[in-house]
């Protein structure tokens, strides 16, 4: 309803009052009257309004009417924009009023109140000027005899709906509800509702023309409906609104509050002075053209925008990330290649030939200026000093050095970046990492990029090919930034412990070096050298405090530390230095001398059993070399014969390579039965079980198969191998050795376990080069190239002993032996 409700509401009131007082005091209308054309609205029975008169005819006809009895016909514009309407313009239905009061207005305008008093037909215009004058028909309206139930229910559905208008529009007052109630006659309830709607200006002449007081009050009806349910929609919209205003102005007036105290405590420049240390920040960062270009149209966004604001913020933070990338600052390298070298030397002892390849990197790089950055893979078992060879070559180039683990690693973004599309978005590690570092050239170390994962949220490795391709890293676009960075004076060294888990695209642009492990001379030397001024260092005793003889730190290698590495021996030497601490801490005086029975007290008993080095085997045990990627291993290969039908059985949780490299080794023993002296037909009478021991654990690879072989002939055989002999290779069915991988690794394994003598592959013999001299005088290699050249090998009586020929065992199987007989374990071997 209209927004002057309660004054049309309490008039018509009034009008009905009178009416219901004296009918017969109404004054009489004459039948000609002047005509008064108003715009976009319609005047209704009993209704007073304040009319604006302008128009020069309308003045007349106002001036005609208060020369006579003050009586107007009022008819609607059918065209509102129409300024001079004639009779065609005009609707035939109007209603008479009666001018109550007129006020001419300082423009020559006409202010009247106006009443209306019954509704009227134009029948005819009599006159056109000076004014429009009609000859009118009043239209008297039915009295309704008796309210039926039915129009009962549209009086209450008007008064209803009404109330509830009033109600949204946040109108609440019990004068007009009073009135409402007390309005019972159809007709004049409709005129009283239809005169406070908002309604199009047809539809209100419509109800207007109606004159059945019962089809009109029909119309009202219909016309509160949509009122109702545009008001419903109007209260919401302003509810939302002015919940969205509050807020907004309850964070205007925080963000005032901030700015102030801010001011008064001298703690934040405006927002001015903020976007011009932005700009001298960029300006001294001097990223290249394509970046700077960006971040000037981000900082004139910013310029733009409240700075309080969330995508304020996004914007800021990115041109932070931009100031202090290091986008032209590097540091100078170190290369004076003496100096370099003693470095390396004074951090890790031996590693020649990763200490070869830096020496060489920078004596290039003095050389040529412009070279671009290695990019290295160091691959070996863990503790052998892979990432701490990483930070010295750092200090050795005179370089920024920064380790990111690749460990786990599932999602491409942390490579990549995150796009800035949400508040949080960040640079990947890449970038992360060079603005941590300060420089564009630091020695960047990806670790343990064997372990990479790969899911629904992208692989990493893919996106490494760019960073690592020295073809393409020179402009490595970041998501975040959206703008390339030159990565190509970056030295990336990566370490891994196995290469079989590594993309091949990905190893393929990396120069890989191989770091095995250490011998126990080795690890005795870096114990003296670093392990243990360390950790009496960390365990507050002084070097000269500690005594520990090579024999003693032989032994914590030998019976504590069996590893490639160093981490375990180290952890030894340091419970040792914190028992020593104790003692110390408690009053006694140095120095602490460390002897080999002190060892077993404060370790406590061996851990590490030689179990590997006997005298001889059982018959039918082979011991093979195997690497994995903490190192070599002694692998014992036990085979038995057993009477039956022929049938294989393997166990130990072989892999599919060894299942197949013993079914090679049968099919060369059956071919060679003559030769060791079988019955060609032993398989027909025989079950052989070949087991690998620790079956928990899961085997494979080509190594094995000359352990295979040498331990299936030995139990059909009857035959000992020597205890102190190990042995690797593939093997054909033609009886060649091939050559396997892990060389150094094996005879490191095989030295650890006190093997004398260790055969390998022929074509193997280019690998000794890696193998120190010290350990080659540890041990007899033996290259084979036939599987036949093994088994004279693998059964001497003793070390440096002339090899026997192949034994002749008898065809048969042999008897149970008899009681009292010595075991097969503990006998000697045939060929003493």
């Amino acid at each position: 309803m209209n927004d002057n409700t309660l004054e049309n509401v309490l008039v018509l009131a009034d009008g009905d009052s009178k009416e219901d007082d004296g009918q017969d005091q109404k004054p009489k209308i004459p039948a000609e009257v002047p005509v008064l054309p108003v715009r976009d609205i319609v005047v209704f029975n009993y209704m007073i309004l304040p009319l604006f008169v302008g128009r020069e005819k309308s003045v007349a006809a106002v001036e005609a009417a208060l020369a006579g009895d003050r009586h107007i016909l009022i008819l609607t514009q059918k065209d509102e924009s129409v300024d001079e309407p004639g009779t065609g313009d005009l609707y035939e239905v109007g209603t008479v009023g009666l001018i109550m009061r007129m006020l001419k207005m300082p423009d020559g305008r006409l202010k009247i109140l106006v009443q209306g008093l019954s509704r009227a037909r134009a029948a005819e215009f009599t006159a056109q000027e000076p004014a429009l004058t009609a000859r009118i028909e009043l239209i008297e309206e039915p009295q309704v005899a008796e309210l039926t139930s039915e129009h009962e229910a549209l009086v209450r559905a008007a008064k209803e709906q009404s109330e509830q208008i009033m109600n949204l529009r946040g109108i609440s007052s019990p004068d007009i509800m009073g009135v409402l109630s007390s309005v019972d006659d159809p007709g004049r309830l409709a005129d009283l509702v239809a005169s406070n709607l908002r309604m199009k200006v047809a539809d209100a002449q419509g109800i207007l023309a109606c004159v059945d007081p019962i089809e009109r009050l029909r119309l009202v009806n219909t016309q509160l409906a949509k009122e109702v349910e545009v008001a419903a929609m109007q209260a919401k919209i302003q509810g939302m609104a002015k919940e969205g205003m509050d807020k907004a102005q309850k964070d205007y007036f925080l963000r005032e509050q901030m700015k102030a105290i801010r001011r008064e405590l001298g703690d934040g420049a405006d927002d001015a002075e903020e976007l011009d240390e932005l700009r001298a920040a960029l300006a001294k960062a001097a990223p290249p053209e394509e970046v700077m270009r960006e971040a000037e149209k981000q900082l004139k966004r910013l310029a733009s925008m409240h700075q309080d604001s969330s995508e304020a913020t996004v914007i800021r933070t990115y041109l932070d990330w931009i100031v202090e990338l290091p986008w032209n600052r590097q540091t100078r390298d170190r290369l004076d290649i003496g100096k370099a070298e003693k470095i390396l030397d004074e951090d890790h002892y031996d590693l020649s030939k990763v200490k070869e390849r830096i020496l060489e990197y920078l004596s290039v790089r003095k050389l040529n200026p412009k070279m671009k950055g290695p990019i290295l893979c160091f691959v070996g078992p863990p503790g052998v000093g892979k990432t701490s060879l990483g930070r010295s070559i750092a200090r050795a180039l005179g370089r920024k050095f920064h380790r990111m683990s690749l460990g786990g690693m599932r999602d491409e973004a942390e490579i990549r970046g995150h796009r800035r599309t949400y508040i949080g978005a960040m640079p990947g590690r890449i970038i992360q990492g060079l603005k941590q570092t300060g420089s564009r050239n630091p020695v960047f170390m990806l670790d343990e990029i064997d372990k990479l994962g790969a899911d629904f949220r992208g692989d990493p490795s893919s996106a490494l090919l760019e960073v690592l391709d020295p073809e393409q890293n020179n402009s490595f676009t970041d998501h975040y930034m959206n703008a390339p960075f030159d990565l190509s004076k970056v030295m990336f060294i990566c370490t891994a412990n196995t290469l079989d888990t590594v993309p091949a695209p990905l190893l393929d642009r990396m120069e890989t070096i191989r770091i095995p492990g250490y011998t126990e001379h080795e690890k005795i030397k870096i114990a003296r050298r670093y392990l243990l001024p360390r950790q009496a260092a960390e365990n507050g005793l002084r070097l000269r405090e500690l005594q520990l003889s090579d024999p003693v730190l032989a032994k914590i290698v030998r019976e504590y530390t069996r590893e490639a590495g160093l981490r375990n021996l180290e952890r030894e030497v340091g419970s040792i230095c914190r028992k020593l601490a104790r003692r110390k801490a408690e009053g006694q005086k140095g120095p602490f001398r460390v002897t080999a029975a002190a060892v077993e007290k404060f370790l406590g008993p061996p851990r590490m059993r030689d179990d590997a080095l006997e005298a001889s085997l059982p018959p039918g045990v082979a011991l093979g070399l195997a690497w994995t990627p903490f190192g070599g291993e002694i692998l014992h290969i036990e085979v038995q014969a057993m009477p039956g039908k022929g049938k294989l059985t393997l166990t130990g949780q072989l892999g599919e390579v060894m299942k197949e490299s013993a079914q090679a080794a049968l099919s060369y023993a059956r071919a060679r039965a003559r030769q060791f002296g079988l019955d060609p037909e032993f398989t027909e009478k025989m079950d052989i079980h070949i087991h690998v021991p620790a079956g928990a654990t899961p085997k494979d690879g080509p190594s094995a198969g000359v352990t295979l072989v040498t331990a299936l002939v030995s139990a059909l055989t009857d035959t000992p191998v020597c205890g102190d002999v190990c042995m690797t290779g593939e093997v054909t069915l033609r009886g060649r050795v091939l050559p396997v991988g892990g060389i150094k690794e094996k005879i490191l394994a095989a030295v650890a376990h006190g093997m004398t003598t260790v055969i390998i592959p022929k074509d193997n013999e280019h690998n000794l080069v890696d193998i120190p001299a010290e350990l080659r005088r540890r041990i007899t290699v033996r290259p084979v190239e036939l599987i036949d050249e093994v088994w004279p090998l693998a059964c001497r009586s003793e070390p440096g002993a002339e090899a026997p020929a192949a034994p002749k065992a008898p065809a048969k199987t042999k008897a149970p032996a008899k009681a009292g007989a010595k075991p097969r374990a503990q006998r000697k071997p045939a060929a003493s």
